[in-house]
């Protein structure tokens, strides 16, 4: 029998039968073995009833007590690889096939999965599995002077998940590193790449970046599921008024379209679900996208910016190909957007993003960008700015009352108050005890009509387009956010936290 360190077995390969115990007493010191499988089982009076045979064959002189204290106990179970409750003794996995996929020259190749035994193999498909069945945005390891921490972003947050000690972390990056087409030798420059893989029959796909730091290196994944990028726009959270508004505006022949937010606040997701709306049979849709983070099945060609292919490049390629719909992943420059509004002038739709605190700054934005207000006046369409807010869980959410703090920055109405319906999670299993479950946006849409053209095209001020819009049935995130607390479906926390400070009147 060989000798194993403590680690979580592949839930692929073992189940739920908890840490690979596979010890020989004949290679191992007797008080490793013994403090080691008591770290394993977690029970010091088991361990002492095992202990006394142990130390009578062996005739070591060992003492008893000073390896059943708690200093010791809690030594070696920060040593071990992962907590068992998270990873060794769970059902995640469990039936379903986990394997990554290595592409080399155009060819892809399995990279094998944990059936050979090895510990970063196991612990990588372990924390990948995981990852996907509990609806993980991003996957964090941070290397730390003692140890190389786990991190999952789930609903937005960063939670910690487990670490492991620095005698793996090296190999567990090694394969992540090759995973991703990255050079596992090279660990003094930052590294990008693309982890393709194939769970319960899905293919999925990864966004790696890897970091030297002064620990070790750090490796972070967002992962892409196309699934959660198959979204309705329906089921995003649109006021019932914005949907129908801004689902005519995506049907509009030419002009631009644009969401804005900041980075993680579901603008590609809203691009996405619009694109879907579009008949792709009769027209001619192109993406320039950075990452490509959906691939979709028909008649729509999709571009990677690369370090040669940028956005402006292949925006001015495209127009040569007779192109009805133009996607751009994000305006980053004045030169995407000057193209990108020649486009829309003529005759072609162009759906994008910018980062702005709301809708109306994107105006402001836009000029600032080297844009004439003129020319952008003449281009827009519609301008969606959004966030994403916890949705409250719906196993534990009970009434409460919000703090008088936050009724104060929300200016809620003594009408508003009278049907309220508030209400938080209190935590529970379902959702890992944060009282909340899931995402939904907050939204707040402008119009390009007759009227707010004019408003742009004159340079008016930012108080100005807002009297516009407002005569017109623009409301504001915050309002939209006041809505969903009033209807119990987030918190005032939420909201507060989710949408600028600088958007309430």
């Amino acid at each position: 029998m060989s000798v194993s360190t403590c680690c979580p077995a592949s839930p692929s390969v073992s189940g739920s039968s908890g840490w690979i115990s596979g010890f020989s007493a004949s290679l191992m010191p007797l008080s490793l073995l013994a403090t080691r499988r008591w770290a394993e089982s977690g029970e010091k009076e088991r361990f002492a009833k095992a202990y006394l045979p142990l130390r009578e064959s062996s005739g070591s002189d060992l003492k008893r007590d000073s390896i059943r204290t708690d200093r010791r106990f809690a030594r070696v179970r920060r040593r071990t690889t992962m907590i068992n409750a998270e990873y060794g003794a769970t059902n995640f996995g469990a039936g379903k096939r986990f394997r990554l996929i290595l592409r080399e020259s155009g060819v892809t190749r399995d990279m094998g999965g944990g059936e050979d035994g090895s510990q970063a193999v196991q612990i990588v498909d372990s924390i990948m599995m995981q990852a996907l069945d509990t609806g993980t945005s991003d996957i964090h390891l941070q290397p730390e002077r003692d140890q190389l921490k786990i991190r999952f972003r789930q609903d937005g947050q960063l939670n910690d998940n487990g670490q492991l000690p620095p005698e793996l972390a090296g190999n567990v990056i090694a394969r992540l590193k090759l995973a991703a087409g990255m050079r596992i030798d090279e660990n003094r420059e930052p590294q990008d790449g693309r982890i393709d893989m194939e769970y319960a029959g899905r293919r999925l796909s990864a966004r790696a970046s890897c970091i030297p730091c002064l620990n070790g290196e750090k490796y972070v994944m967002r992962l892409l599921d196309p699934e959660r990028m198959k979204v309705d726009l329906s089921r995003l959270g649109m006021p019932e008024d914005v949907l129908k508004k801004w689902s005519r505006a995506v049907q509009s022949p030419y002009g631009l379209i644009l969401v804005t937010g900041p980075t993680g606040s579901g603008k590609t997701s809203t691009l996405y679900a619009s694109l879907q709306t579009l008949d792709a049979r009769v027209r001619n849709i192109v993406t320039v996208e950075d990452p490509i983070e959906y691939e979709y099945d028909k008649n729509i060609a999709q571009v990677q910016v690369s370090e040669k292919m940028t956005f402006p490049r292949v925006m001015r390629t495209f127009l040569r190909q007779d192109p009805d719909v133009m996607l751009v992943g994000e305006m980053r420059d004045p030169e995407s957007l000057g193209i990108g509004i020649q486009a829309g002038l003529t005759g072609h739709l162009v759906l994008s993003t910018l980062h702005t605190n709301n809708a109306i700054e994107t105006v402001g934005r836009m000029v600032d960008m080297e844009a004439e207000p003129y020319l952008v006046s003449g281009v827009i369409v519609a301008i969606l700015a959004q966030r994403l807010v916890r949705l409250n869980c719906n196993k534990c959410r009970e009434a409460y009352r919000p703090l008088p703090d936050e009724m104060e920055v929300l200016k809620f109405t003594p009408e508003e108050l009278e049907k309220a319906r508030f209400a938080k999670g209190k935590g529970c299993p379902e959702c890992r005890g944060s009282g909340y479950r899931g995402r939904i946006g907050v939204f707040e849409l402008i119009l390009g009509t007759p009227e707010f053209r004019a408003a742009v095209a004159r340079n008016a001020n930012f108080a100005e387009l807002q009297e516009v819009a407002r005569r017109q049935g623009y409301r504001t995130m915050i309002e939209d956010g006041k809505a969903k607390i009033l209807s119990g479906w987030t918190t005032p926390e939420e909201v507060i936290k989710a949408v600028y400070t600088q958007t309430v009147e």
